[in-house]
């Protein structure tokens, strides 16, 4: 039974108001839009060194101050759906890790390099590098994670590269797929 405001003793009333205390009203009671999303701006590719083909491929590339909370994805063409699904689920064996915690940019990017070049000569197929969330840096902003996202989208020995699980680093890692070469 739904209770009016008229049977409310005064008594009832004034205990909650001094219960309660000053209270504000509230102009509005619903959170505001989200803005939209604009679509990925595509740029050409350039190979990395040392690669064998000079191809120019157009990789979609988000502009990297929104990329703080966003999940770095990527699969390049031709990676079968099934693969790259297990690979989401964390389904597939990571043989190898990279922690990038704490490294400037550069430190980042020569470690990233070394360790690619270890996984190229031991033909590693699966790895997880943690990047980790930004919450360490001056700004707040993950500099790492978004840097990561263009190198490794830039690096033709990776084929695809998602966020980790939960139990593994969750948006402050990534499982990353690569390309064996004999």
């Amino acid at each position: 039974m739904k209770t009016r405001y008229n049977d409310i003793s005064d008594a009832d009333r004034e205990l909650f108001r001094r219960s309660v205390g000053a209270v504000k009203k509230i102009k509005q009671d619903r959170q505001p839009a989200r803005p939209k999303r604009s679509a990925p701006v595509l740029v050409p590719h350039v190979a990395a060194a040392g690669a064998t083909s000079g191809a120019t491929a157009l990789v979609p590339v988000t502009n990297s101050h929104r990329l703080a909370g966003d999940e770095l994805l990527f699969k390049r063409p031709g990676i079968q759906d099934q693969l790259f699904q297990k690979l989401r689920r964390g389904k597939l064996s990571m043989e190898r890790e990279l922690d990038l915690h704490g490294m400037t940019s550069k430190e980042a990017q020569a470690a990233l390099d070394r360790f690619l070049g270890h996984c190229r000569q031991q033909q590693i197929r699966c790895v997880r590098i943690i990047h980790g969330k930004g919450r360490g840096s001056r700004d707040g902003r993950p500099v790492i994670k978004n840097q990561l996202n263009q190198w490794l989208r830039n690096i033709p020995q990776v084929l695809a590269f998602c966020p980790a699980r939960a139990h593994d680093g969750g948006t402050g890692a990534v499982y990353v797929l690569l390309k064996i070469i004999r």
